[in-house]
């Protein structure tokens, strides 16, 4: 059977998350006097950016077209302050090449827009590798949904057993469970204590310097 990974991407291919983190709480408590602190901002960052607008002010608060300009101007904002610092993970690069060498299946399933899929992936050269990328607009129910990781692995033509997904947040970790997937969790956002429940997680990782993909398909 065909051998798969699926890599989140915000936090797990690149280290963003506190760029993202800038950006709302900016638009959220600058702009929109919501007052949260924060480790606040943080708790609600999964999903689709209007899923945060919804979660913290109520579906009424914003037309989707309101919803919409604030969810671009919030990653045009994040990508203003994270394009100087935009690297890949240390030993990505390196951990890619291998799992090409051995015909492992990559795909990106997350819940970035494309409007940022587009800027990390064409700035760092690396959407060769990948055979399939499921973003926001790929989906309609996000994370913990399993829909973008059982897509993406549809489309790589894997069967759930034998994907490993990469991920760097609870929700994704749940996402992945949901989908009967096996997870390498990335601590560049969480502690490993935040993943505590999880049973299907079968590696934390700082990098991918200290791990290579045969290790991972034993």
């Amino acid at each position: 059977m065909k051998k798969a990974f699926i890599f989140d991407m915000n936090g797990t291919m690149i280290d963003d998350m506190e760029y993202h983190v800038h950006g709302w709480y900016n638009i959220l408590n600058d702009d929109l006097k919501a007052g949260l602190s924060r480790e606040a901002v943080k708790k609600e960052m999964y999903g689709k950016n209007q899923e945060v607008l919804v979660r913290i002010f109520g579906k009424d608060r914003f037309t989707d077209k309101e919803m919409d300009t604030l969810a671009l101007e919030k990653e045009r904002r994040y990508q203003e302050a994270y394009r100087p610092h935009l690297e890949l993970i240390a030993g990505l690069k390196e951990f890619l090449d291998m799992a090409a060498e051995q015909g492992i299946a990559m795909g990106i399933g997350t819940a970035a827009i494309p409007f940022n899929v587009d800027f990390a992936l064409d700035n760092l050269h690396v959407r060769d590798y990948f055979q399939t990328i499921i973003t926001a607009d790929d989906v309609v129910t996000s994370k913990p949904d399993p829909e973008v990781f059982l897509k993406a692995a549809a489309e790589l033509g894997a069967v759930p057993a034998d994907c490993i997904v990469f991920e760097d947040a609870p929700k994704g970790v749940e996402a992945a469970a949901n989908a009967g997937m096996k997870v390498v969790v990335l601590t560049t956002m969480h502690t490993r204590e935040e993943f505590a429940g999880y049973d299907n997680i079968i590696a934390f990782i700082a990098d991918y310097t200290a791990i290579t993909p045969g290790q991972l398909f034993r």
